[in-house]
C-alpha cells in the first residue's frame, strides 16, 4: 500500500513538472513572437537604439533650417536614434577625404560626386540600392532627378535632397535705377556699368573668392557664352583650355577684373562678407546658386532680381538665355559601410534626405528638390523662383557645379586657377597652360 501511494505521488509530481515546462515553453514562444513582430506606435518606423555620427552642412539658413526640421521629424520616426552632428568644413571635401584615409568616417556624411568616385575605389561608401527600395525612396524621386540618384555605374551611393540647380546672376534693381544703369546684355555694357558703379563708390559685383567653386562658376558662366558645354566638357575630357571658348573666357575674366567688376579684396573675401556686401547695398550684383533667392528676397524684397548672363554681343546674349551654368550629379547623404549600425544609418539617411526636401519646399521657397514630397510651401515662392520655374522648360543645356566634377586633378586646377584670375596681373596664358596640364 505504501509503495502504491509513493508511486501515485511521483506521477502527480511528474505531470506537474511537465505542465510547468509546457507552460513556460508557451510563454517563451509568445514572448519571442511579440519581440519579432513588435507593434510600433503611429508614425514610428523603428525603436532601435543608436547614436549616429553625421557630417553635414550647417552654416546658414539654407542648411540649418532643413537640417533642424529633419532632426525634429527623426525624433518621431526613430525616437531612440540620436544624431551627433559635426558641421561640414567649407574645404572642398578635404577633411572628409582625411577621415576616409584614416578610417574615421562618420556613420552618415554628405558627399559630392568627386568623393563618391574616390570612396567607391577605397570601399568607404555603402551601396544603398536595397535600402532605397525598402524605404520607398526610389519611388519618390522625380524622374528629372534620377541623374542625381543613380551613379554612372547604376548604383545608389547617396540619398539626394537637392534637384538640378543653377548658377544665378543677381542684381539690385534699386541701385541700377538710382544710377540709371540698364541691365547689361553684353560684356561691353557690363564694363560700362562697372565704371558707373565704381565712380559712385558702389562695388559692381561682390564675390567670395576664398571658395574655389564660385570662381569656377564665374569662369563657367563666361565659357558657356561661347560653348554651352562649359567646364563639364573639360571635366569629361572632351576639350582643352586652349580652345577658343575657354581661352576667350579666361581673357574675358581677366578683362572684367581689370575693369573693376569685383571688389579689390575679392580673393580674400569669404561668403558671409560678400553676401553682406550685396544685401546691405554696397554691391550692385552677386553670383550664387538659386538657393540664395529666399535670403535675398527676405532682405531686399522687390529690389532684387536675376538677369540672364551677359554675352559677347546681343545675338549671342539672346541665344545664350537657354544655356545655363550649374547642374546636378549623384550626391547627398552617404553611409559608412564600416559603421556598427550601417543598415540603420542608411534608413536614417534616407529619412533625413526626404525631410530635408520637405523643409526646402515649405520653408526655403524652392521646388527644386529631388523627392516628390506632399507638402505645401509656408509662403509663396519668391518672385525670382517663379521666374526661374517659368524658364526651366526652355533650358537646353546645363553644365556642372564644381563639386560635381569627376576629374580630381582638373577640379583642383580649375578652383586654384580661377582664384588666381581674380588677381589683375595674372596671365590668361598661364591659366590656360596650368589647366591643360591638369587635363593631361
Amino acid at each position: 500500500m505504501k509503495k502504491i501511494l509513493v508511486l501515485a505521488m511521483s506521477m502527480v509530481l511528474s505531470f506537474s513538472v511537465l505542465a510547468g515546462c509546457t507552460n513556460n515553453s508557451n510563454d517563451s514562444s509568445a514572448a519571442g513572437q511579440d519581440s519579432s513582430s513588435e507593434v510600433l506606435a503611429e508614425g514610428v518606423l523603428s525603436n532601435e537604439e543608436a547614436t549616429l555620427s553625421i557630417y553635414a552642412q550647417y552654416s546658414d539658413d539654407d542648411t540649418k533650417i532643413p537640417y533642424d526640421y529633419a532632426v525634429e521629424q527623426l525624433k518621431k520616426a526613430y525616437p531612440n536614434v540620436t544624431l551627433k552632428l559635426e558641421v561640414q568644413a567649407q574645404d572642398d571635401g578635404q577633411k572628409l577625404m582625411t577621415y576616409a584615409a584614416t578610417g574615421n568616417l562618420p556613420d552618415i556624411y554628405q558627399v559630392a560626386l568627386s568623393q563618391i568616385e574616390n570612396f567607391k575605389e577605397s570601399g568607404n561608401i555603402m551601396v544603398l540600392n536595397d535600402i532605397a527600395k525598402e524605404t520607398g525612396f526610389t519611388d519618390k524621386v522625380f524622374e528629372s532627378a534620377e541623374n542625381i540618384l543613380y551613379n554612372e555605374d547604376g548604383n545608389i551611393y547617396a540619398f539626394p535632397y537637392a534637384g538640378n540647380e543653377y548658377v544665378v546672376w543677381y542684381y539690385n534693381k534699386a541701385i541700377f535705377d538710382e544710377y540709371n544703369v540698364e541691365v547689361p546684355t553684353t560684356f561691353d555694357e557690363l564694363i560700362a556699368a562697372a565704371e558707373t558703379f565704381n565712380d559712385n563708390d558702389i562695388v559692381p559685383m561682390s564675390i567670395f573668392g576664398t571658395e574655389g567653386w564660385i570662381t569656377a562658376a564665374m569662369y563657367d558662366v563666361l565659357a558657356t557664352r561661347w560653348d554651352a558645354g562649359g567646364i563639364a566638357k573639360l571635366d569629361n575630357g572632351e576639350g582643352t583650355a586652349s580652345e577658343d571658348a575657354y581661352k576667350n573666357a579666361a581673357e574675358m575674366m581677366n578683362k572684367l577684373v581689370n575693369a573693376g567688376l569685383f571688389q579689390s579684396s575679392a580673393s580674400t573675401t569669404n561668403y558671409d562678407q560678400a553676401s553682406q556686401m550685396f544685401l546691405n547695398g554696397e554691391a550692385a550684383m552677386f553670383l550664387n546658386g538659386q538657393w540664395y533667392m529666399t535670403d535675398a528676397t527676405a532682405t531686399l524684397g522687390d529690389d532684387v532680381d536675376w538677369m540672364y548672363y551677359p554675352s559677347y554681343d546681343k545675338a549671342a546674349y539672346e541665344e545664350g538665355k537657354t544655356a545655363w551654368s550649374g547642374g546636378g550629379a549623384a550626391a547627398g547623404y552617404a553611409v559608412n559601410p564600416k559603421s556598427e549600425n550601417a543598415e540603420l544609418a542608411a534608413k536614417v539617411a534616407a529619412f533625413i534626405s526626404e525631410k530635408y526636401c520637405e523643409a526646402k519646399v515649405m520653408y526655403r521657397g524652392t521646388p527644386l528638390v529631388a523627392v516628390n514630397v506632399d507638402v505645401e510651401p509656408e509662403n509663396e515662392f519668391p518672385a525670382m523662383m517663379k521666374k526661374l520655374q517659368a524658364d526651366l522648360p526652355s533650358i537646353t543645356s546645363i553644365t556642372k557645379f564644381d563639386w560635381h566634377l569627376t576629374n580630381p586633378t582638373f577640379k583642383t586646377a580649375i578652383e586654384d586657377q580661377t582664384k588666381y584670375l581674380l588677381v589683375a596681373d595674372y596671365s590668361p596664358d598661364d591659366f590656360i597652360a596650368e589647366v591643360n596640364n591638369s587635363l593631361k
